[in-house]
């Protein structure tokens, strides 16, 4: 018989470890498939998290495994690669159960065989498991899109940054750059200006005319120098960053760079069952309410697989928030269910 749990939950990042705790102190049989693909592993330390300023994220990981086992959840590395709405009935569906078969497969499946499919999912492993859940966190994030540049790929998380919230301490009062990828660009430099003073906007593949007279109101005030002109490369001495090479050959003395990633969302498995997604700026996301709940009956959704700018605080928070839910939606479930009896 395929296993039967209460809840899988899809990512075993912050949000869906955070999720896995909550379900597991709730008694709840829950499994956790972790592909093992954490959006921030390429950072050193993790920040601005509240007792855990500066642990390095696989340490933060780890923690998290190790709590979840304490109540009984199971964790396989794995990946998710189909969701299927109702139970896998392919193996007794049309068959002339008797009343035994039927009472044993019901208590084994939490499904009627010969009803049709109803609560529930059935959640197919790339290893060859599947399994069944009554309802289902989904937590896989999304992968950052790096730009073009040479160089860039094997610095990112060192030199080569995208938040200030999460970096801006540790080097703050450096030379700055910040590459455009579009406009909105505009937005990063002034942000990073808080952390230093010495700040060169390179506008890259973005022509000065795309910026509004208040942006460059706005850099002027902050003291960002604009730089035009496409970039070519970093130039990197002693394995750091110390300068940014455009294609005209000239080079700018920088040891820091940030710049923003396009947010690719891992929406795959929630549009196989019919989420509704709405675009941001940063992509299409689930439309969720504000326990994370999808608009797919027993989906929730938690971390960043619901917007770019959710932190490793948020996304713990969210998925806090989702398994709550999904224990008060069990037991209601059942004590109505229990009450027709």
């Amino acid at each position: 018989m395929t296993e039967k749990y209460a809840v899988v939950v899809i990512g075993g990042g912050a949000a869906g470890l955070s999720a896995a705790l909550v379900l597991g102190r709730a008694r709840h049989r829950t499994l956790v498939v972790d592909a093992g693909e954490p959006r921030n592993a390429p950072a050193a330390h993790m920040q601005g998290y509240l007792t855990r300023d500066g642990m390095p994220p696989a340490e933060f990981l780890a923690l998290g495994r190790e709590e979840i086992a304490r109540y009984g959840v199971e964790l396989v590395r794995d990946r998710v690669v189909e969701v299927r709405r109702g139970a896998d009935l392919t193996e007794v569906q049309g068959k002339d159960l008797t009343e035994v078969q039927r009472k044993a497969f019901t208590e084994a499946q939490g499904e009627d065989p010969t009803a049709a499919p109803g609560e529930g999912f059935t959640v197919v492993l790339a290893g060859g498991r599947t399994v069944q859940a009554r309802r289902l966190v989904v937590a896989t994030g999304l992968k950052d899109e790096l730009p073009a540049v040479a160089g860039v790929a094997e610095r990112f998380g060192r030199d080569v940054l995208h938040c200030p919230f999460c970096h801006g301490w540790e080097v703050r009062d450096q030379p700055f750059g910040v590459l455009a990828s579009s406009p909105a660009s505009v937005h990063q430099a002034l942000m990073v200006s808080q952390w230093s003073k010495d700040v060169r906007f390179f506008l890259h593949t973005v022509a000065e005319e795309e910026l509004s007279d208040e942006d460059l109101r706005r850099l002027a005030a902050a003291g960002v120098e604009v730089v035009p002109g496409e970039v070519a490369g970093l130039v990197v001495e002693d394995d750091r960053l110390t300068g940014i090479r455009l294609a005209d050959g000239t080079e700018h003395a920088r040891s820091m760079l940030f710049l923003a990633p396009r947010a690719v969302p891992q929406t795959g498995l929630l549009e196989g069952l019919g989420a509704e997604l709405h675009d941001t700026p940063f992509g299409a996301y689930p439309v969720v309410d504000a326990t994370g709940l999808t608009t797919v009956p027993g989906v929730w959704a938690a971390g960043n697989a619901i917007g770019f700018a959710e932190q490793v605080v948020h996304a713990a928070s969210g998925g806090y928030r989702a398994a709550s839910a999904i224990v008060g939606d069990l037991l209601m479930t059942d004590l109505d269910a229990a009450a027709q009896v």
